[in-house]
């Protein structure tokens, strides 16, 4: 179990250092040749191919969930106990501050960019979603995109999967997941992406962060519901 939480904790701080510095690069209001349509399509590329190279790096030690959502889906299938699924809670949490961490350290070096302005990639809500949807449009967002993102997990990794490109498709979801949720709430579909930017930066993130926390852990169960009404005999 330790060398699964140790892949659980540096998947999820590569993730959250990594793809949400991209989207801070790109969507962020600092000076940037980034349009917000291209920054939209670098962000979900940056958040699914990071995942992809996790799910082949780390995939063998631990699964890369790199994702408490994921792991709520996996324990609610019947894949895990209770028992480690809170040791991957406790270990992606964890990543997901350390990985903010390294990233606020990484651009407060820059004169150019503000934690109340620019802020980590946190996402958001009514006047912080850039199509200002409302709590409950958010949470319904947030809900169903987690629930076809782990539910794509669920399939791909079950014992008919298709496991050489297992990783790549599980990317490549999560990708089209951000190019429909960026402009709607910044996507979530991960409670420990949200919640390390979110602790990190304060404020509105932080007052806003426990949709990002209830609604993915909602899509996690829902996509192990539908997974089993639809591949019982899996």
């Amino acid at each position: 179990m330790n060398r699964k939480f140790g892949a659980e904790l540096f998947g999820t701080a590569v993730l959250v250092y990594v793809a949400c510095g991209v989207a801070v690069l790109t969507l962020g209001s600092w000076h940037s040749e980034f349009g917000t349509g291209a920054g939209i399509v670098a962000t979900s590329l940056a958040f699914g191919l990071v995942l992809t190279g996790l799910a082949y790096a780390i995939g063998p030690v631990s699964g890369a969930h790199v994702n408490p959502a994921v792991t709520m889906g996996v324990l609610v299938a019947k894949r895990m106990s209770l028992r480690d699924a809170v040791s991957y809670w406790i270990a992606q949490f964890a990543g997901g501050i350390i990985g903010a961490a390294g990233l606020w350290l990484t651009f407060k070096q820059s004169p150019l960019w503000r934690r109340d302005s620019i802020g980590l990639g946190a996402d958001g809500f009514g006047s912080h979603s850039m199509i200002q949807i409302s709590a409950t449009g958010a949470f319904l967002a947030e809900v169903l995109l987690t629930a076809l993102f782990v539910y794509v997990i669920l399939v791909v990794t079950g014992k008919q999967g298709p496991t050489a490109v297992g990783g790549l498709v599980i990317g490549l979801t999560l990708t089209v997941v951000h190019l429909f949720g960026i402009s709607v709430t910044g996507t979530s579909v991960n409670p420990a992406r949200s919640f390390g930017p979110a602790l990190i930066v304060g404020g509105a993130a932080l007052s806003q962060v426990w949709l990002f926390i209830l609604a993915p852990l909602v899509g996690g169960v829902l996509a192990a519901l539908v997974h089993k009404a639809l591949n019982e005999g899996e």
